[in-house]
């Protein structure tokens, strides 16, 4: 059973901010993070433009456009993985997620 109250108290906050990835990295370790992030992301972008396809017959051009930046996006941060391999060198990555209610 719900309590009212926690749903009145969970109302109140309509913002949440919470770490998503924190650490430090070997370039192959932050590339299996990172791609695998994308990889998702962009997954369900297709899987959004697949489905208004069927329904409307029409693409989702919202989707195909971030799956555009996305693919961008993961290029240049590809780019910096080698870049760092080739330095020998680790990374940091900080990755939080927000959720706001709208």
């Amino acid at each position: 059973m719900i309590n009212t109250t926690e749903i009145t108290e969970k109302a109140v906050k309509e913002i949440i901010q919470q770490e998503l990835i924190k650490g430090d990295f070997s370039p192959e370790n932050a590339s299996e993070i990172i791609n695998h992030l994308f990889a998702k992301k962009i997954n369900y972008h297709e899987r959004k433009n697949f489905s208004h396809e069927i329904r409307f017959g029409e693409v989702d051009q919202n989707s195909k456009e971030r799956i555009m930046e996305l693919k961008e996006c993961k290029a240049l941060l590809n780019d910096f993985l080698v870049q760092a391999k080739e330095q020998g060198k680790n990374l940091r990555i900080y990755s939080s997620i927000s959720v706001e209610i709208i």
